[in-house]
């Protein structure tokens, strides 16, 4: 089943917009089709192979979308200050899109041109409610062939102390939630890397906040730095994060058919161990991929390979 176009998908928001207000970014190519969500800090809210008019990425909750997600110091109880008690104790978490409560992050800056996007956001606390980070996000996102580049910052000035002082934390590089119906969870796990090894499948950890819990999948060995998850057919979606060490993975709930809109959801999450002080900039690169495990593996490659040519 194909989800409505995008245009469909957020005409709530778009009836309810001011005239002549700006709600979204769009770049597309021959193959694929990008939408940015200005409502929600210029966050990665549609991506379509073109004409197909299904949207790969969940936007359930301010929680989903493919955005930027940085933790830092302890976890606190601020229940008191209006924490989602379902989220406390939490560590300072901004996130790109909104928080818990579905408060949104305000875009200060975003600009395109054809074919790239630029977007500066003050992101939310996920834990509290409508409490602004201490902090702005940017991002630039290419698209080129079946491929998303993606390139982010967060800026921090935070004056908090609550926190404590600064540890390391898991960050997530990004946090990306493609729909359930990609439902084949895929990476090569050999010890050849970029050698031409075959990318395997793995069975999905699935996420339940019922009882007896269970967390995503935590692979601390990931040697191309890359995941996908697929549909049936093998096609779908994959994350290239060169600068990551781990990655988490997941369903949240047991349905393999879920859409843009449906509670459950996949989950991909590149991770980097980095501690971030008050004051830290933080910068990242990643990749979005449309195409085959075959196709996905391949771009990888070649991505690498213009990298080391160009000495980056």
């Amino acid at each position: 089943m194909k989800s409505l176009p995008f245009l469909l998908l957020f005409l709530p928001l778009c009836l309810a917009a001011k005239p002549k207000e700006k709600k979204f970014l769009e770049i597309k190519n021959r193959q694929i089709e990008v939408v940015q969500d200005l409502t929600r800090g210029g966050a990665i809210a549609y991506i379509s192979k073109r004409g197909a008019y299904r949207n790969l990425v969940n936007i359930r909750d301010e929680g989903r979308y493919i955005q930027q997600s940085y933790y830092a110091g302890n976890t606190v109880d601020r229940r008191a200050e209006g924490q989602s008690p379902f989220w406390s104790p939490w560590a300072w978490n901004p996130i790109q899109v909104g928080d818990a409560a579905r408060n949104r992050a305000q875009i200060l800056e975003a600009r395109q041109t054809r074919r790239t996007t630029y977007v500066k956001c003050v992101p939310m606390l996920w834990d509290m409610d409508n409490r602004p980070a201490e902090a702005e996000m940017e991002q630039w996102t290419t698209l080129q062939g079946n491929t998303l580049h993606v390139r982010c910052r967060l800026t921090c000035h935070r004056t908090d102390t609550v926190y404590g002082d600064a540890s390391e934390n898991s960050q997530e590089i990004p946090a990306v939630y493609p729909i359930s119906a990609l439902n084949h969870l895929y990476y090569y796990q050999g010890d050849a890397p970029f050698t031409g090894g075959r990318a395997d499948s793995v069975e999905v950890e699935e996420l339940r906040f019922t009882e007896p819990k269970h967390f995503w999948g935590h692979y601390p060995s990931v040697p191309e730095k890359w995941m996908a998850f697929v549909d049936d057919e093998g096609w779908g979606m994959g994350v290239y994060s060169p600068s990551a060490t781990a990655f988490l993975a997941g369903r949240y709930l047991p349905n393999r058919d879920g859409e843009a809109l449906s509670d459950p959801t996949s989950y991909i999450a590149p991770l980097r161990q980095q501690r971030m002080m008050r004051n830290s900039v933080v910068e990242y690169e990643y990749y979005i991929i449309l195409g085959t495990v075959q196709e996905i593996q391949a771009e990888v490659y070649r991505l690498r390979q213009w990298t080391t040519d160009n000495g980056q």
